[in-house]
């Protein structure tokens, strides 16, 4: 599985540590691309145990020096309605993993409500989507991130737009409260697919032997509906990184 078309990319690395040390190094250079065409950069990221290890060696990597990272906005692509401090947060697993780690103004880094923060879920959505927007161009939602890291779950699901729910359909949000989650902790918030499709590039990682059939069924062209991650796509870029098992190798 290592094709590749005018819209798509596949790179297949031989395990999940290789893959996690090889998308540090194409983020880190990614971001300096960026920042010699524009100011600032936006990057919107991902949780989950490959996203973590990916955010782990970007803090270890040799090449941390290249961005200049008081020019760069960290986003979240979704977050656990949870309070702050629970382990259950994307936020602390990115803290830890690598924000603690890095050069970066604090005001550049937009953490998501928690429980503590918002009365409620579609609260805390609305209040996010207006953080976006006071960043965003005039006349959108949003800004035009220049990458958006995507894990994703055995499921297909990306952020957390889940198979059979509707939400990858929906284009009048930026951001949505989701009540409902397939996965724990049942409250979440999440970017929706046209900001994450508005991206210049998006890439997917996906490792495990657990995720082969997900990943040959996107690359096949699988309805959005039943499996999300199908729907991803960058304006510019968009790339597969996966490990051998999550190619069926």
């Amino acid at each position: 599985m290592t094709g590749s078309s005018s819209a798509r990319a596949v790179v297949v690395h031989p395990d999940a540590d290789t893959l996690a040390r090889a998308a540090a190094a194409r983020f880190l250079l990614a971001l300096a691309d960026a920042q010699s065409l524009r100011h600032p950069v936006h990057v919107a990221i991902t949780g989950g145990t490959i996203g973590t290890q990916v955010l782990a060696q970007i803090a270890r990597s040799d090449l941390l020096g290249v961005v200049d990272f008081s020019g760069v906005h960290i986003w979240w692509i979704d977050e656990r309605f949870v309070p702050d401090g629970d382990p259950d947060r994307n936020e602390g697993q990115a803290e830890e993993a690598l924000l603690a780690r890095l050069p970066i103004p604090t005001e550049n880094v937009h953490r998501m409500p928690s429980s503590d923060r918002a009365k409620h879920v579609d609260a805390a959505a609305r209040a996010y989507a207006e953080e976006l927007a006071a960043f965003a161009p005039q006349d959108a939602g949003a800004p035009e991130f220049d990458l958006v890291l995507l894990g994703m779950g055995p499921d297909g699901h990306i952020a957390s737009l889940f198979p059979g729910q509707g939400t990858v359909a929906i284009t009048d949000s930026t951001v949505i409260g989701v009540p409902d989650s397939p996965k724990p902790p049942p409250e979440r918030i999440s970017l929706t697919l046209p900001v994450l499709n508005g991206a210049r590039q998006v890439w997917i990682i996906v490792s495990g032997s657990g995720k082969a059939d997900p990943v040959r069924r996107a690359l096949e062209g699988a309805e959005p509906d039943e499996l999300p991650v199908a729907a991803a796509e960058g304006r510019d870029v968009t790339l597969w990184l996966v490990d051998a098992e999550a190619a069926g190798q």
